[in-house]
């Protein structure tokens, strides 16, 4: 799970980074001096400029009401928390919410962490309590020059990121349940059984929160708001058909995962029932000398062959003999069963 700390990286405003980008041009570092001289600017100006914040620093939230004019709808999102990546239009601000894996994601279904965020003409907000790994590279490539000509170009590139990771995962998830499948089938004992339910919840919860709501992005297509143009439209399908992909490899890793836990199941059922089997052959070949012992064992007169001088060893002949019967009969039903 996370373990870094809630203030790590983040300005006493508790922006993590900010970058203004302007056409044609890589993203200039700007802090939150910068951020307020662009938000009170009396002219339209070219480009546009994001604003991360990590919402786990007191000042972030306040920082926002007080100078961004966000949406009332924004801050019902961070209260009402998120069940599923969406993205939808409020006027002229696109709202979303993204749910992404966390920076030191180990393939635990708890490693996954919720993006805010709100684009409009010339401004990205984004905010999270913890850190993620489409964000983080996203500000990789933002440091390294990149240029991002609109905000839908920006969130295109950190989609576009998301659905890479998601791929990754699966890649990563597929391998070891190859390793398992492989394991299974060469009815070898299975070493990793018991990674089949985390990998199980692991696939149902990519899908439940990785996954946009079906349709989000060509709702936001057919209608955008009055800044959005046509190349971000293409943008925004392309971006769609990536994640239509990727949610078909997470159900058929789902539906994998699911068909090995049943055939593990089955195996086990199988083995249990072979054990079972075989206890009870031994018991009931025990039966004879358990019985006839007991029997011979009271302290009481008028047992059989109890004064003949060879009563021993009738008796013993007689355990065998039942033993020999009773075996026969377990050698017999054991190769009608394999036949």
């Amino acid at each position: 799970m996370n373990t870094t700390p809630a203030s790590y990286g983040a300005s006493p405003d508790g922006l993590i980074c900010g970058y203004r980008f302007e056409p044609g041009q890589p993203g200039t570092a700007i802090d939150t001096d910068a951020a307020l001289q662009w938000l009170r600017r009396s002219e339209p100006a070219a480009g546009f400029v994001w604003l991360h914040f990590n919402l786990a620093h007191g000042a972030s939230l306040a920082w926002l009401q007080a100078h961004t004019g966000l949406p009332e709808d924004f801050y019902q999102g961070l209260r009402e928390g998120s069940r599923s990546t969406r993205i939808a239009r409020h006027g002229e601000h696109l709202l979303g919410v993204i749910n992404d894996v966390t920076f030191d994601f180990s393939f635990d279904p708890e490693d996954v962490a919720t993006l805010w965020l709100s684009l409009e003409a010339g401004l990205v907000i984004t905010a999270r309590k913890h850190p993620l790994r489409s964000v983080d590279r996203l500000r990789a490539a933002a440091k390294a020059g990149e240029a991002l000509a609109t905000p839908l170009a920006l969130l295109e590139h950190l989609l576009s990121d998301q659905a890479d990771e998601l791929q990754h995962i699966v890649r990563t998830a597929s391998d070891r349940v190859d390793d398992i499948e492989d394991e299974l089938l060469a009815r070898r004992r299975l070493q990793g059984s018991d990674e089949l339910p985390r990998l199980r919840r692991l696939s149902v919860r990519l899908q439940r929160l990785l996954a946009p709501e079906p349709g989000a992005l060509l709702r936001v297509v057919a209608n955008p708001p009055r800044w959005v143009n046509a190349a971000d439209h293409d943008s925004l399908r392309r971006v769609n058909d990536e994640f239509a992909v990727v949610l078909r490899d997470i159900a058929s890793l789902h539906e994998r995962v699911k068909l090995l836990q049943d055939e593990a199941a089955a195996r086990v059922a199988e083995e249990n029932n072979r054990s079972l089997f075989t206890l009870t052959m031994v018991t009931v070949l025990a039966l004879p000398i358990n019985l006839i012992a007991g029997l011979m064992g009271m302290n009481v007169g008028g047992i059989p062959l109890g004064e003949h001088p060879h009563g021993f060893w009738l008796v013993l002949g007689l355990i065998l003999g039942f033993t020999a019967l009773l075996g026969w009969v377990v050698v017999r039903r054991l190769r009608a069963g394999q036949g």
